[in-house]
């Protein structure tokens, strides 16, 4: 069993909420809107880090990949940030989650067969939405398991 850490927009702030609910996992996934190159050596810290580019991402974050696929315990994960510019048919393709960012609004929805997570945003926060971060537990032959976290910040 593995489990991931998911997490997204910190904007170029990890708060340190969001590095302790993470502690523990076996990697992270960092959807995107990175900031700074320092909150991924940070999160580096906790666990091994997958990133893609968010739409605010530059300098040397504008060499992270728009996506990503991971494959963990034979479970295929697309990772992008804007889900609406996804490329792929999930489903067709045979993804059983899709990890996106960009709304700053927690979600787990499945569609399709596909499980989509958003975990959020873990950086600053945006109108009166929560901050927070996901997690997704993997188990070979077992249906991924999605849950949300809210930060008390």
């Amino acid at each position: 069993m593995t489990v991931l850490g998911l997490i997204s927009d910190t904007h170029g702030l990890l708060r340190p909420e969001a590095a302790a609910a993470l502690e523990g996992v076996d990697a992270i996934l960092h959807a995107g809107d990175v900031g700074r190159p320092d909150v991924l050596a940070a999160l580096r810290a906790v666990a091994p880090v997958f990133a893609v580019r968010g739409n605010v991402d530059g300098g040397e974050l504008a060499a992270l990949p728009l996506d990503t696929v991971a494959s963990v315990e034979g479970i295929d994960i697309y990772m992008l940030h804007i889900l609406r510019n996804i490329a792929i048919d999930p489903a067709a393709a045979g993804m059983a989650v899709v990890v996106s960012g960009h709304t700053h609004k927690p979600l787990i929805e499945e569609k399709d067969g596909v499980l989509y997570v958003n975990p959020g945003s873990a950086g600053p926060r945006r109108f009166a939405l929560p901050v927070s971060v996901g997690f997704l537990r993997l188990a070979s032959g077992q249906r991924p398991e999605a849950w949300l976290k809210m930060l008390d910040v």
